[in-house]
């Protein structure tokens, strides 16, 4: 049994809910679950609490909230109420508060005038916001894949998260690289607060990982570090992320991912990888 490192979350996203997964996240120091209140067909709350039957008590847990039924899709809604419910069902479904809720991907619902927006997205933090006041969850937070459009909507009169999570690695773009430091900066989190997912961009075999060379961005001694390892271990700055939350259902691949942590990055290179991300975005036209 490893000591438990808090930046690795394991993400049960795709994944088969399978208690094998979660006993040897335990043994490999991995403690913190990240789902969602709309994964697996709206089922993941209580496949993880059948699945984990025993263990729970073992994570740190977070949940998002924000994706809704609807007939034969799911429906995006920032409607207090129904975040409301939300949590609510997802303390009954689990069988126990979830220690962090993150508002499910906001952007999808704050289009529009920007007062309005404001408006919308204000109200929403509000209501996870009182949630966590009321025990229903440890703390509160925003999960954003594209979050360009918050920025510009975060004042004083907002709620402060918890935490915030975002797309990051060597596949996410320099906007929403960008985006993401200015969410974080608007409420003066520091990089323990700032999650990250999407670490390869949904894959780890697509053929761009057999042309670039991850291990560029590592310190050296890194002799035996995967390609998949360094993509993972970069991550943790792009952009400067305390955590991360990875997707997978093979022990092994969770476990070369917690030795990939032995490695530090190469500030200087990752600096200048991120000019040249910015001097391409400046060349494209208009």
């Amino acid at each position: 049994m490893r000591e438990c490192d808090p930046r690795i979350v394991l993400g049960l996203h795709r994944s088969r809910y399978e208690r094998r997964i979660l006993t040897s996240a335990l043994e490999l120091g991995v403690d913190a679950i990240d789902t969602s209140f709309n994964y697996h067909g709206f089922s993941a709350h209580t496949a993880l609490a059948s699945a984990g039957r025993g263990l729970l008590p073992r994570f740190k847990l977070s949940t998002k909230v924000g994706f809704f039924p609807a007939v034969g899709r799911a429906e995006h809604s920032l409607d207090p109420d129904r975040l409301q419910e939300a949590v609510e069902q997802s303390n009954r479904d689990l069988g126990r508060p979830p220690d962090l809720v993150f508002l499910h991907n906001p952007e999808r619902s704050v289009t529009g005038s920007s007062e309005a927006a404001q408006d919308r997205l204000g109200r929403a933090c509000a209501a996870v916001e009182r949630a966590a006041a009321k025990g229903l969850c440890g703390g509160w937070g925003i999960s954003s894949w594209d979050p360009r459009p918050l920025p510009g909507l975060v004042d004083a009169t907002l709620p402060r998260p918890d935490a915030v999570m975002v797309r990051a690695g060597l596949l996410t773009g320099i906007d929403v690289l960008e985006a993401s430091e200015a969410l974080a900066a608007c409420w003066d989190l520091v990089p323990d607060q700032l999650w990250g997912m999407s670490p390869f961009g949904g894959s780890t075999t697509q053929s761009l990982w057999d042309e670039l060379d991850p291990q560029m961005f590592i310190q050296e001694p890194h002799d035996g570090l995967s390609a998949v390892q360094a993509t993972f271990r970069v991550a943790y700055w792009l952009p400067r992320v305390g955590r991360i939350a990875v997707g997978t259902d093979a022990p092994s691949h969770l476990g070369e991912l917690v030795d990939a942590l032995r490695y530090e990055a190469d500030a200087d290179n990752l600096s200048a990888y991120r000019r040249l991300l910015r001097e391409q975005r400046d060349r494209q036209p208009l």
